[in-house]
């Protein structure tokens, strides 16, 4: 017998479903769609990392705070600078950064590059005072932006009416104002005190500092400051004790070092002549120095300053073999710097080497060209073609240097083209100085020696060692024998608390 099935009873019978399968294709289309785009890179896959992380603005400050620590101060200033790309309303970063663009500049070693850095600072203190005009930090490194752009050395360089006068005034403004909302800041006062001193307030400025210590006394600005102060009143062992407890917050700032050995010489300066007292001083200062100088080459950075303070040492401890050696590794790492080249001409003058004594100082007070600054080293290393320089404005540090140009040129009088030269420079700056009787009256000795000098001489009688020329020649640099002066700093130990 044969049985239907009842499958109805069980499962309903299939039946297609248009829609359906409708939407089953448009989702296989689209999958394909977005596998081929994923394939190609028209689409970033949402798992994968992003090709950059995005760093917080807290990460930029740690390491901007690590690198100062350090001592890497331009890489603490890229830090920053990368923090506040993240954040430009952060005034704490802001406020920072300008603190160590400031103290930065300490580390260039011409007017140029020093004023270019301190108006970085000051762009960097007017942007955080804009977003936060009565926050007692902003105001108070605003304050110390402005008095170190107060510098009058750098007025020749500014345009319009930002002087030294009106910076240092608004600077005291901004700092008064720092105390006025928090009085017991310890960075406004402490960069009030600074102020103060630079205005040669002593009296105003040493119960600032007192307070500021109080209220900061692990702050390292604070103890800087009452090291400078104590410096500017000629309490240079005292001085000494405040950098070194600067250090102990931020031991690897190599200015305070250098600040430190700026504080020995002093005392040795102050020292009997000779003496075993006077030769323990320069020898400190010598370690501070090469102190700065060893943290420089584990950051790695090309800072002439330790070199040429060695250089300056060496030249007051009367071995000028030893410091013209400093002042031209200095150059070696700034080879276009004027003023390095004018210490360098000063160094051979005082050790009698007048004839590239000339050629020096006068790529700092004239300009040279790329042979004759090789000239001026003493010769440029192998592939070193040399590097044209360019003369410095005239100011009250680079008039020093053509008194010296001057001096030197008048002391061949009778050499055509020296005394034409030396009257011109010595009348430049002469005139620029009229009242400041120390410019006038070495001025006037050149000038009178050279007062009856005829530029149009063709033959003239020329001294033993003075090459002959219608034109201020460049002769073949002076060499003295190594063995006459120490050639190197001595290793850097570090000195007894």
């Amino acid at each position: 017998m044969k049985v239907t099935r009842r499958r109805a009873l069980f499962y309903q019978r299939r039946t297609s479903n248009l829609y359906r399968l409708f939407g089953l294709a448009v989702f296989i289309l689209a999958g394909a769609w977005v596998i081929l785009r994923l394939h190609t890179g028209e689409i970033r896959n949402p798992f994968d990392p992003t090709p950059t992380a995005t760093r917080t603005i807290n990460s930029w400050v740690l390491e901007g705070e690590a690198s100062f620590e350090a001592g890497n101060l331009p890489a603490a200033i890229s830090a920053y600078q990368d923090a506040v790309k993240v954040d430009p309303s952060d005034t704490a970063a802001l406020a920072e950064l300008a603190r160590i663009q400031t103290y930065s500049s300490r580390l260039l070693s011409n007017d140029t590059d020093r004023l270019a850095r301190l108006t970085d600072a000051l762009q960097s203190a007017d942007q955080a005072k804009a977003i936060a005009p009565d926050d007692s930090n902003v105001l108070a490194i605003r304050a110390f932006v402005l008095d170190w752009n107060a510098d009058p050395n750098l007025d020749p360089l500014r345009v319009g009416n930002e002087t030294a006068a009106r910076l240092i005034i608004e600077a005291e403004q901004e700092a008064l104002h720092a105390i006025q909302v928090d009085g017991k800041n310890p960075l406004a006062l402490a960069f009030y005190a600074e102020i103060l001193i630079d205005e040669q307030k002593w009296t105003q400025a040493e119960p600032n500092i007192q307070s500021a210590l109080q209220l900061g006394p692990q702050v390292m600005d604070v103890h800087r400051v009452n090291a400078y102060y104590l410096e500017s009143i000629r309490e240079y062992t005292l001085a000494i004790d405040e950098y070194r407890q600067a250090l102990t917050s931020n031991p690897n700032l190599t200015f305070l070092y250098i600040s430190i050995g700026h504080n020995y010489r002093a005392l040795a300066l102050n020292s009997p002549p000779q003496s075993q007292q006077q030769a323990a001083y320069y020898n400190q200062a010598l370690d501070s120095y090469a102190k700065a100088v060893s943290l420089n080459v584990q950051l790695k950075i090309s800072d002439p300053s330790p070199y040429l303070a060695i250089a300056k040492t060496y030249s007051q401890m009367g071995e000028f073999f030893a410091s013209a050696l400093n002042a031209q590794k200095a150059i070696a790492l700034d080879p276009t710097n004027s003023d390095l080249y004018g210490q360098l001409g000063i160094i051979y003058k005082s050790g009698r080497n007048f004839e590239t004594s000339i050629v020096a100082l006068k790529c700092a007070v004239r300009g040279c060209t790329a042979a004759e600054s090789c000239t001026a080293r003493n010769g440029c290393p192998a592939g070193d073609p040399g590097n044209s320089i360019q003369p410095l404005l005239l100011n009250p540090v680079s008039a020093y240097y053509y008194l010296n140009y001057g001096s030197v040129l008048s002391a061949w009088p009778n050499l055509p083209g020296y005394c034409t030269e030396a009257v011109d420079v010595l009348t430049i700056v002469r005139n620029a100085y009229p009242n400041v009787s120390d410019i006038t009256r070495n001025a006037d000795v050149g000038l009178s020696i050279c007062a009856g000098v005829k530029a149009s001489w063709t033959q003239t009688p020329t001294p033993v060692g003075v090459p002959t020329s219608s034109v201020i020649t460049m002769p073949a640099p002076y060499s003295t024998p190594t063995s006459a002066f120490l050639s190197t700093p001595p290793p850097y130990s570090t000195p007894t608390p």
